[in-house]
């Protein structure tokens, strides 16, 4: 009767840890960055705080989203051309988005 108890207690504890690492995500999905939607849609809350807090003047606040409506134009027409972003296509809105979030980063820190 205590043998088998033994045995099952032995197994789980031999089994657990191949559950916990099956568990912790290591598909090649979960190890993605977050992609450029999430990103631009980080700058456009940065930009709404910046003019909540009156750190952004309305011009600036104005060529700001200009320049986030230019960087969504710009991927539309990427998608559209075929099958997702290449790599290319990727790197060129992500430099866009590093200008747009040094320029976000300027206005809310010129103290206009």
């Amino acid at each position: 009767m205590v043998r088998p108890i033994i045995a099952a207690v032995f197994g789980l504890a031999l089994a657990a840890p191949i559950v916990t690492f099956a568990q912790d995500g290591n598909d090649a999905s979960s190890q993605q960055r977050p992609g450029i939607n999430a990103r631009q849609h980080r700058q456009v809350a940065r930009i709404r705080a910046g003019r909540h807090e009156d750190q952004i003047t309305r011009g600036e606040l104005n060529r700001l989203r200009a320049d986030e409506a230019a960087i969504r134009a710009e991927e539309r027409v990427y998608r559209r051309s075929g099958d997702g972003l290449s790599r290319r296509e990727r790197q060129d809105l992500q430099r866009d988005l590093n200008r747009t979030s040094r320029e976000i980063y300027r206005a809310r820190h010129n103290d206009r």
